[in-house]
């Protein structure tokens, strides 16, 4: 009898591999370097509810080199556009205050598993898994805020090389929910905030168990998705094709015999991720804390920076997807990652699109990883007394039919 696993998947199958990247055209490079030097001005984010002021360390942390790359290929390389959208997005992220949603705030969304982050496809795509047969709580704004949550932890575990995401959507009735289709309005809200604030994200969208119901919902809301993203959506194709079976959840055709029991696998994902992004913000750290950093930099997958060879204490670099053993048996818990020697200096990274990832390459080895922020080691830890922060208000959709951008 197969061992379930309760646990996330920690990294791809050896034979995983991102995309090799394009270089940026002579054109393309003038305008990320215009771009960039007008981030790299900025003093202020504006917002309103009392939440404008300085641009934060976290914030110039998530306005890495590839960010910047990715909205410029979402606006089709309109230097001010870009420009203007990155700026509304980190007035978003303020004003909806995605730094401060907390997993104790999200959990009983996601009581029945009716999202799942586990494995990963053949380019090393991490797979979020939308099963709306298990919505179990009424419309509200914490819905799309889980979905944003979620979003954020999918982030956190992408490999070096990728920086986008496999969404797969199983429209399968259940019990207690047939129909599985979300309202119009509601699925244009998400589709507001995906489009709009996390662009470039999305890399393929797998849909299986398509009823005539939800088939007639998707051909409504085809008018407001963007052609690009039209292109990944495949419906009631084999998965297989994408994800290796290992690695692909018996409920979508794979052999991965996994089990969603809420008390095992939240506080193991949530653990995954917090050391993940700690360690990837400890590298940012390290590199000079620079706007417009590499992202294969604060992965581990580069020892070079924008800012040039690192003396500091760098955190363990992140395995790339042909790097990686095979999945270990499933254990109730992940292991913190174990620190290395330092590493040595590499040669400066190759300017590159990030449009398709790169050829994954043997990671280097990193330098012991440093104490994590007093705010990291509160994430880590379950809390002990449970916050309700005040949300601002959001059209409230259901919780599927949420497809990336």
């Amino acid at each position: 009898m197969a061992t379930v696993l309760k646990v996330p998947l920690a990294s791809p199958t050896p034979d995983s591999q991102p995309k090799p990247q394009a270089a940026l055209t002579a054109d393309q490079q003038e305008k990320y370097n215009s771009l960039l030097e007008q981030v790299q001005n900025w003093k202020e984010v504006p917002a309103t509810e009392g939440k404008a002021g300085p641009l934060t360390d976290k914030e110039k942390f998530w306005l890495t080199r590839e960010c910047l790359l990715r909205y410029l290929r979402a606006t089709k390389w309109n230097q001010k556009e870009a420009e203007k959208r990155i700026l509304g997005t980190l007035t978003w992220r303020r004003e909806y205050g995605v730094e401060e949603l907390t997993a104790d705030h999200i959990s009983p969304e996601n009581e029945t598993g009716k999202q799942i982050i586990l494995g990963y496809d053949k380019e090393g795509r991490v797979c979020h898994y939308l099963n709306p047969g298990r919505q179990n709580t009424e419309a509200s704004p914490r819905q799309v805020q889980h979905l944003v949550f979620m979003l954020e932890r999918v982030i956190d575990l992408m490999p070096p090389q990728v920086e986008t995401l496999s969404l797969l959507i199983n429209f399968k009735s259940s019990k207690s929910r047939s129909n599985t289709a979300p309202g119009i309005g509601l699925a244009r809200e998400v589709l507001n905030i995906l489009q709009n604030h996390y662009p470039e994200r999305l890399g393929r969208a797998l849909i299986i168990n398509v009823p005539w119901i939800v088939n007639g919902f998707f051909k409504l809301i085809t008018p407001f998705i963007d052609p690009n993203t039209r292109e990944k959506l495949k419906f009631n194709e084999d998965m297989k094709k994408y994800v290796p079976a290992e690695q692909l959840w018996t409920e979508f055709n794979g052999s991965l015999e996994f089990d969603y029991d809420h008390a095992t696998y939240w506080p193991a994902l949530q653990k995954m991720c917090v050391e993940k992004r700690e360690a990837k913000y400890q590298r940012w750290v390290a590199g000079g804390q620079q706007i417009g950093e590499l992202e294969d930099f604060i992965t581990g997958h580069a020892q070079v920076g924008v800012a040039g060879p690192v003396t500091a204490a760098t955190s363990t670099p992140e395995p790339t997807p042909a790097a990686s053993a095979p999945v270990p048996a499933p254990a109730p818990a992940v292991e913190p990652e174990t620190a290395l020697a330092p590493a040595p200096v590499a040669a400066p990274v190759p300017t590159t699109t990030e449009a398709h990832e790169e050829a994954p390459a043997p990671a280097p080895e990193a330098a012991a990883i440093p104490e994590p922020t007093p705010a990291a080691a509160a994430a880590a830890a379950p809390a002990e007394e449970k916050k309700e922060e005040e949300k601002p208000k959001v059209v409230a959709p259901t919780e599927v039919g949420e497809t990336a951008a």
